[in-house]
């Protein structure tokens, strides 16, 4: 199948992650989970955010591209949260075969890029009432892929929870919809391995 890079949510590896993980395994997938927090998981977005800003976007994203410095090129970065920009940022520099922004997405000129990296498709995923969801930014990425000859596919999910794919978030959780999702997110896998 296809190389993974799987970038974590601001809280950090928790079961979400490590269930995204077991997932793609299952589908003959190789997964190089990146644990950017060195083992460190937050249960509070809050405390979360505050150890990033500490930390800084600059020496994440450095981080990130050297995570995946062993990986080849062709390879799907995958994120969720505050992970769907280490993703998108990881496919600026390297050559990806294909990207998956879960609850998370930003705009290229955050990241530094000129443009999206022309024909890379992606899929993106959120739920309609995250209070995290930044539609201007949402729109602007569907218009950067576009611009650049990419297929770009938005899926929308009822609900307000953050990461809702996270069982050990029980307000956020949804079982169906991440049943959805991983239906979805499987096949682009198998399209953009293929």
């Amino acid at each position: 199948m296809t190389s993974i890079a799987l970038f974590h949510s601001v809280l950090g590896v928790r079961p979400g992650i490590t269930d995204a993980a077991a997932r793609l395994r299952a589908a003959g997938h190789e997964v190089l989970v990146v644990d950017q927090y060195d083992g460190r998981t937050f249960d509070d977005y809050g405390v979360a955010g505050a150890y990033v800003a500490d930390v800084g976007f600059p020496a994440l994203m450095s981080r990130a591209v050297e995570a995946v410095g062993d990986l080849p090129d062709g390879f799907v970065a995958a994120g969720f949260s505050n992970g769907a920009g280490m993703a998108e940022f990881v496919a600026t520099q390297r050559r990806c075969a294909g990207l998956l922004l879960f609850s998370g997405a930003l705009p290229v000129h955050l990241l530094g890029a000129d443009r999206w990296p022309p024909g890379l498709p992606a899929q993106l995923h959120h739920t309609e009432g995250d209070p995290f969801r930044k539609q201007q930014w949402l729109d602007s990425v569907i218009a950067d892929a576009r611009a650049a000859g990419a297929e770009i596919e938005v899926h929308d999910y009822p609900g307000a929870g953050h990461l809702f794919t996270d069982p050990s978030l029980p307000a956020e959780y949804d079982a169906a919809a991440t049943e959805l999702l991983w239906t979805r997110a499987l096949g682009f896998c198998a399209r953009v391995s293929a």
